[in-house]
């Protein structure tokens, strides 16, 4: 994934950006990046590896060096950003959340104007990069943002650091958000809401789908209207958010016990567990919604080991990132012994970490083990947001069991079929992934009930991970 933050500011702004970048910290676990500028100095830019060690460690001699009134910064999982550019509009600096699904096609377009792109070690173009050199194709930021936003397949939203101000665009769907906080001594662009408050920032507003501001110590103006479209990805409430964030004025944290407490209404008396308890820590306030509706003890019978294991330190490689993952979760096992375990998470990819702990759960002398998911079963690699670059369709244990059942690819229409709650091929999917991850019972969340966990429009939510339809 991915999030970025940035301030402008009557004073120096590097603490706020400081601590504004450091609170995406959950959204990346590979690069991070600072530029500032003041009238002073020009530009300053600082770009490190954080998969070892955690933003503020990596950062510390740049909150103590760098100085400006204006400044944006990012976390990321690929590339190193923000990129310091200087075109006909000047020298800027540029960071990026999003997704481009045609980059070789604009790549290959732009390269035909005599123009070059550096490559990353993996030999992929750092798609920052591209779209810095997208806006370079028109006379004047505005222009270049919307032509970005127009050619891209994909999603995209972007912080630009300029001397005159911060230019902050929205996904022309909105994919991803924006939001604005202000205090008195200036204004700040978060992908978090929650990570201004703590600076001294209050809620100002959020950007619509596709709108352009410009953001300076005194004022944010409007340069693009927002449309009227939206498809905010509706995973950021079952995952990728913090709990204290919200998007279009919907807490995280609710949503998930939104999200529990429709799982309970689905169970009834088909099951009766000791306990309920979180996968830790996003399936965690998916429980406590469950536990609140059904009115079974929540408990706690795996903590979480974080002190020498930040969410940076995991290394690339599948299967090293499982084992780190499971060491990390510590069992009690006075609250596992002889009990019906009730366990929520978030949702299940490969399923590979959560058969782990459920044998581990059985070793240590569970009498069952219920499963159940903050989401439907996810049949779609994302086509919209970067999270889903390391993931591919075949590495989803849904796709897996499907090709099983189906004894091949399966078609579009079969994987409607899977997608429908209520069809016989969907009741076979959940059944054959029960079986093989050793599962007592298993049961996702209903795609309706997810869409009534959230509680906007419908419409305005991108539920294509989970149907397939855009």
């Amino acid at each position: 994934m991915g999030g970025f933050f940035g301030t402008a500011s009557k004073d120096d702004c590097v603490f706020d950006l400081f601590f504004g970048i450091d609170y995406h910290s959950h959204l990346g676990t590979r690069r991070a990046g600072m530029a500032v500028y003041s009238e002073e100095n020009g530009f300053d830019k600082a770009i490190h590896n954080i998969e070892n060690a955690p933003f503020r460690t990596k950062f510390t001699k740049e909150s103590n060096t760098m100085h400006g009134q204006l400044g944006i910064g990012c976390i990321s999982d690929f590339e190193a950003q923000p990129i310091l550019v200087r075109s006909h509009h000047g020298t800027f600096a540029i960071t990026t959340v999003g997704k481009i699904n045609n980059l070789n096609e604009i790549v290959d377009k732009i390269i035909d104007k005599n123009a070059h792109f550096f490559e990353m070690q993996n030999g992929e173009i750092n798609q920052t990069e591209l779209v810095a050199a997208i806006i370079n194709q028109k006379e004047n930021f505005i222009e270049g943002i919307k032509y970005a936003q127009e050619i891209i397949d994909g999603s995209m939203s972007m912080l630009i650091l300029t001397p005159k101000g911060i230019y902050a665009a929205r996904d022309k769907f909105g994919r991803t958000p924006i939001v604005i906080g202000k205090k008195d001594d200036g204004y700040c662009a978060s992908f978090e809401s929650f990570a201004y408050l703590n600076l001294g920032y209050a809620d100002y507003r959020e950007l619509g789908p596709g709108e352009i501001v410009v953001m300076t110590p005194d004022d944010v103006k409007t340069l693009a209207a927002p449309g009227n479209d939206m498809k905010i990805c509706t995973f950021l409430w079952v995952y990728y958010g913090y709990p204290s964030s919200s998007y279009e004025g919907i807490s995280v944290e609710k949503m998930r016990y939104n999200c529990g407490k429709y799982l309970a209404k689905r169970d009834n008396e088909s099951v009766k567990p000791d306990i309920v308890a979180g996968i830790p820590d996003s399936g965690i306030a998916h429980a406590i919604g469950y536990a609140n509706e059904s009115g079974v003890p929540f408990s706690r019978p795996f903590v979480k080991y974080t002190p020498t294991w930040p969410r940076s330190f995991m290394p690339t490689h599948q299967s090293k990132r499982d084992l780190i993952a499971k060491m990390k979760l510590i069992p009690i096992h006075d609250l596992i012994d002889g009990k019906s375990l009730l366990f929520i998470d978030d949702s299940i990819v490969r399923g590979t970490q959560l058969r782990e702990t459920t044998e581990f759960l059985y070793d240590s002398g569970a009498k069952e083990v219920h499963i159940r998911t903050g989401c439907p079963p996810l049949l779609y690699g994302c086509k919209y947001l970067n999270f889903s670059r390391s993931t591919s369709e075949m590495e989803l244990i849904t796709r897996r069991v499907i090709n099983e059942l189906e004894g091949g690819e399966p078609s579009d229409e079969t994987l409607r079929e899977y997608a429908d709650p209520d069809s016989d091929k969907y009741k076979a999917m959940v059944e054959k992934i029960k079986e093989k991850l050793h599962f007592t019972t298993l049961r996702y969340h209903r795609l309706d009930d997810l869409l009534d966990s959230v509680g906007i429009d419908p419409s305005k939510l991108c539920t294509y991970c989970w149907n397939g339809k855009e």
